[in-house]
């Protein structure tokens, strides 16, 4: 794409960066096939390449944003499927976030948006805080059906029926590994998945330490930014992203870190780009040091799991689902069916595919995929609030490809995909962490209590 940027904006190096990202798309239109909001709304704007005109036009001309295009950039799901099929390389993450670092700067939104931006920022990367909204959302449900906007009808219904208790797993310490020390790994215990479902990472240190992990919550890590950022609130964002900067290059620098392991996709693709997050800034060299250690959680489990540390879990032979004839891989019956869900944080934005199907095979689970798993669920951090009516269609469209595999649990490896899915199905969703921590010696997930015929709830936690 030709590009017309003067040489005085060339000296930013976001243009820069920006002027490089636009240069490299030849107009091919590949990335329409695989873009949800395209597919829903036939528009050729609310496709990657018609939001790439937009940004290129905006970002050159020095155009303050209007309406118009902000919808465009804002019904954008940063699903980043269009990074997978673009055959030219073109890495639209970096310049949609770009553009809306610039909207955000630029664009005044009608005040009902200001306000929704404003509690989402100063809410959810709260772990109490959330906490504090979910209860008052659960209490203002018997009247949801009278608000006029439909985003704050969705705040509502996203709430959960039960919120669980803090786990203490989350405060910082340190876990022994309960056989000889093979690895020592921080655990970002992140912010809104520790108001929704302490079962995910108090499973992910289980597995660990059985693994020979000694496993360290390192005090001062919080939320990775990820939620800010892509609202374009960089100061937000990059501050949150800092104190994890200081407190996992505190680890390394001490007793050390093999990894920083993260067991929520969507914040594993935005730590894994803290280097281009901080470029040209002080802290450059550590974010790039913290980028180069973070590792989705089923990345370190590849290398750690082996079959015989399934062989030898006292739960093979007890893997049966409530209201099935389902037994596990150790039983006399057929294997337990997961239907995977790959959330696109993980298979688009970090292109990891393979690994949590090869894990949960390994440990003897029938596996099976929707088809077009490629395509959002509509969770997308935040999106579902922001943009419910899209988000509604690409939910049910989710669900209804994967209840067609009948499955007797579906696994995910984000806590939003978990939430959005478990809001309109039956079938019991748990992480894959809790599955895989079964199979090897822990706890059966409490998710799988419920049944396929079970109604939904928002999420699906105990």
């Amino acid at each position: 794409m030709q590009t017309t940027f003067t040489p005085e904006q060339l000296q930013d190096p976001k243009i820069q960066r920006a002027n490089q990202i636009l240069r490299s798309c030849v107009h091919c239109g590949f990335c329409t096939a695989t873009c949800p909001t395209y597919q829903v709304l036939g528009d050729e704007l609310d496709s990657p390449r018609g939001r790439i005109y937009l940004i290129k036009d905006m970002l050159e001309n020095e155009r303050v944003p209007d309406a118009k295009t902000v919808g465009h950039i804002d019904r954008c799901l940063s699903c980043l499927a269009c990074m997978t099929t673009c055959p030219s390389g073109v890495h639209y993450m970096h310049l949609v976030d770009q553009a809306r670092e610039y909207i955000e700067d630029r664009y005044k939104r009608p005040f009902s948006d200001r306000a929704l931006r404003w509690v989402l920022a100063r809410v959810l990367p709260y772990p109490t805080r959330f906490r504090v909204a979910l209860l008052g959302a659960k209490m203002a449900r018997p009247f949801a059906r009278l608000l006029p906007d439909p985003r704050l009808r969705a705040m509502i219904a996203m709430a959960p029926k039960q919120v669980p208790p803090v786990s203490r797993n989350d405060d910082p310490q340190s876990f022994a590994p309960v056989v000889p020390r093979i690895k020592r790994v921080a655990l970002m215990t992140g912010c809104a998945q520790k108001a929704l479902n302490t079962d995910i990472n108090d499973a992910t240190i289980r597995l660990l330490t059985r693994l020979g992990c000694e496993v360290v919550v390192a005090k001062g890590a919080g939320c990775c930014g990820a939620l800010t950022h892509h609202m374009g609130k960089s100061g937000e964002s990059h501050a949150a992203a800092a104190r994890n900067i200081t407190a996992w290059t505190a680890e390394m620098d001490g007793d050390g870190l093999d990894a920083i392991v993260i067991n929520t996709s969507g914040c594993g693709t935005t730590v894994k780009d803290y280097g281009h997050m901080f470029t040209r800034t002080d802290m450059e060299g550590d974010a790039r040091r913290v980028a180069e250690k973070a590792m989705d959680i089923s990345e370190l489990l590849v290398q750690l799991m082996t079959p015989e540390h399934i062989a030898r879990s006292p739960n093979m032979a007890a893997m049966g689902i409530a209201g099935t004839d389902a037994t596990g891989p150790g039983g006399n019956e057929r294997a337990v069916t997961v239907a995977y869900h790959a959330a696109c944080s993980l298979q688009h934005g970090q292109q990891i595919k393979t690994h949590p199907k090869t894990l949960l095979k390994m440990a003897g689970f029938g596996v099976v995929e929707p088809a077009d798993s490629h395509l959002c669920c509509g969770s997308a951090g935040t999106y579902n609030l922001m943009q419910p009516e899209i988000s509604a269609q690409l939910k049910a469209r989710k669900v209804r490809t994967l209840e067609a595999k009948n499955p007797d649990i579906i696994a995910a490896g984000n806590i939003g995909c978990m939430m959005q899915i478990g809001s309109a199905t039956g079938i019991p969703i748990v992480h894959t962490v809790e599955l895989l921590d079964w199979a090897t010696g822990g706890p059966r997930p409490p998710a799988l209590a419920r049944t396929r015929n079970s109604p939904p709830q928002v999420p699906i936690l105990r």
